[in-house]
This record gives C-alpha cells, structure tokens and sequence, in this order.
C-alpha cells in the first residue's frame, strides 16, 4: 500500500481539513498498515498551494488550482498502480476524488477494464457550478466522475464519465440540495440514504452495493467521506450531519469490502483535526483503513453473499 498524502482545502469552505493526512500519519496509520500484513509505503504529500496565496475566482472557487492538484494527484495515482501497489489517498477535502479516479480509472482503461465506485458521504457531491450554494468544488467530485460540470474535472480521466453510472453506489446521504438530488436520479446511480439504510440494515445495502460495483469491473475504488460517519464518533469533520452511519456499521462495510477482494484503491477524505476531539476521529480513520484490508476479530464472514 501507498501513501498519497493531499493537504488541500482549497475546495472546502472551512479551513483545517489540509492537515488530515499528518493527523492520520500522527494517529498510527502506517501500524494499521503493518497489522493486516500489508507493506506500507509513504509517498509523501502532494504539493498543495494555500488558499491565502490565491485568488478563488469566478466560476467554482480556486477551480484552476484545484485542477493542477488533482492532475498530479492523478499521475501519482496512476503510477502506483503500475508499481503494483494499493493507493491509499489521505485527504484534505473532497473534490481531491476527481484526481485519485481518474487515476484509477485510467491505469484500468489502458487494460481495456472498467472500474465501479463506493462513495461513502453525508452529501451526495453531486453540485455543478450550476446548482451549488456555495461554488466550492468538493460539493461537485461525483458529479465531475460521472461527467458533468466543469469540463477542467470532467475530462481530467481522459474519458467522460471515468466510472459509469450503473457501476457506482452511494452510501450514507442525508443532506442533499435540489439541485444534485435531480442529477442524482437522472444518473441513475444507486443510492442509500440512512432511510434506506435502517430500513433495509447494513449487511443488505453492502451485499447490493458490491453486485453493482462489482458486475463486469476490474474491481472498485472506495471514496469515504469521514462526514459519512455520524459525528457522534467522527467529530473531526466540518460538515458534520447528524443520523450517519455508526462506527460498527461503518467497520462492516468495509470489512465486506475487505472479504470481496475487489478494492483497487482507497481514499479517506474530509477529516479535519481542528474539530477533533484528542485525534480521536483520525484513530477511527485508521482502524477502518485496517478493517478495508482484512482486520477482523475472527476470520472471514461467509453470510457475506458473494
């Protein structure tokens, strides 16, 4: 496994979240690594200009920065995947998601594969610099992977869209504009808002959601939002929802992701250590990370359906 480091916040509307990778480095993630018998490798963090030094813009806020990041984020991606290594990309703010995908999806199109999508939020991320709010970019990462809005992002896979809709799954949401939540339903991806979720229990929605990723793929990234998370456990984040997913369901997605084999890269967004309570919420980020490469207290579950 690689460590990408993106200290960005430059698509956020609060500041902090650029120190997540060093909380999450602080917090024992290379251990969590070493735990599950996996190799860990720091690669080090991409280089990020601060929001004080530029200006954000008209159009989406610092959209033209936010782009060179994530094209190098991609590249980075990219070539650790053809150094057969496990990208794991710390965040730093959401709309770094355009730059891990497309790297992602274009190391497997270059093998004639596609890839699906696990996007784990509280928000669907699927503004445009048409319906946003606030105009800031990580309100926008899923919309720009499933090939609308700015064509800057849209194109920055080489492909539009760079995961097909009937590939990609969405976890968690319960706080949706009118905006997205129409693109949303017109995509056509699947989605589990908490409603859903209680109704339906954890270990159905991540039986369904890893048939859908998974039918004709490669494999599957895993985007989590620590705002995914209700912040009665995650409380370092700043766009807390409450009513989220729980510590314990949060462990079984990923524990069903582990047992599926398909994972091909993961990232670890929105973590914001200023809000933390001791780096609590960056522990937590680490054990999931252990749980998404196999930790279990036993061994493998087979009531997992696949």
């Amino acid at each position: 496994m690689r460590l990408l480091g993106v200290p960005m916040d430059l698509g956020a509307g609060r500041r902090g979240v650029d120190m997540g990778p060093s909380a999450m480095r602080h917090a024992g993630l290379a251990d969590a690594v070493r735990s599950v018998h996996r190799p860990f490798e720091d690669g080090g963090d991409i280089m990020v200009p601060i929001p004080e030094r530029r200006e954000p813009g008209s159009g989406p806020r610092y959209l033209k920065e936010i782009h060179h990041v994530c094209d190098r984020l991609a590249r980075r991606t990219e070539a650790a995947l053809e150094d057969g290594a496990l990208p794991l990309v710390v965040g730093g703010d959401h709309s770094m998601a355009v730059g891990t995908v497309a790297g992602v999806s274009r190391f497997h199109r270059k093998r004639g594969e596609r890839i699906g999508l696990i996007w784990i939020d509280a928000h669907a991320d699927m503004n445009t610099p048409e319906t946003s709010p606030s105009g800031n970019v990580h309100g926008m990462p899923l919309s720009s992977i499933l090939g609308h809005g700015a064509p800057e992002l849209v194109e920055l896979g080489g492909a539009v869209p760079m995961i097909a809709p009937e590939n990609t799954v969405l976890i968690g949401i319960r706080d949706v504009d009118e905006g997205e939540r129409q693109l949303v339903i017109q995509t056509g991806i699947d989605y589990y808002e908490m409603m859903k979720i209680d109704v339906l229990g954890i270990g159905e929605v991540i039986r369904r959601t890893l048939e859908v990723v998974t039918d004709g793929t490669a494999g599957f990234h895993v985007s989590l939002d620590v705002d995914g998370i209700d912040p009665d456990f995650a409380p370092g984040v700043g766009t807390p929802v409450v009513g989220g997913l729980t510590m314990r369901e949060t462990h079984v997605i990923l524990e069903f992701i582990a047992d599926s084999g398909g994972m091909t890269s993961l990232e670890v967004a929105e973590l914001n250590p200023i809000l933390d309570n001791g780096n609590g919420t960056a522990t937590l980020m680490c054990e999931l990370v252990a749980s998404a490469l196999g930790k279990k207290v036993m061994g493998r579950f087979e009531g997992a359906g696949h």
